[in-house]
């Protein structure tokens, strides 16, 4: 497992001490989590992007969804066009601080297998992405 640009941005911090913010991806594209399935799969593929961060009405980061998650969805068989991301979402989370060392948020992304998250800052505002290299 290897995540996206390992290299920290400071040469004198060995890599283990380095944080979130130092190798984090930018949010990219950001949607409400009112938006259909379809639509949110039409952004992600203007996007050329395999991931858009979920907000919920008040521009609080509710979580991340997949191309990967989307497309179940949608070939699921309890699936309508009325399908919104809040109904596939689920639970809150998992999200990562710009502070979290490299080590937690890798530990992190193990324990709860998935292949990104979520960076919020203190209010719940998205900040960007750490995701594995794909």
């Amino acid at each position: 497992m290897t995540l996206v640009q390992m290299q920290p941005r400071s040469t004198n911090a060995p890599a283990v001490h380095s944080t979130v913010a130092d190798v984090m991806d930018t949010a990219g594209p950001q949607v409400c989590d009112g938006m259909t399935v379809e639509v949110a799969l039409s952004v992600m593929a203007s996007a050329r992007t395999w991931r858009l961060l979920v907000c919920d009405d008040s521009g609080l980061c509710i979580g991340l969804v997949t191309q990967a998650q989307l497309t179940a969805a949608r070939d699921g068989s309890a699936y309508s066009d009325r399908v919104q991301l809040r109904d596939i979402l689920g639970d809150r989370g998992p999200f990562t601080s710009p502070v979290t060392t490299m080590a937690e948020a890798g530990h992190m992304m193990r324990y709860s297998q998935v292949d990104a998250l979520p960076v919020v800052d203190e209010h719940g505002s998205a900040l960007g992405v750490l995701a594995l290299a794909r």
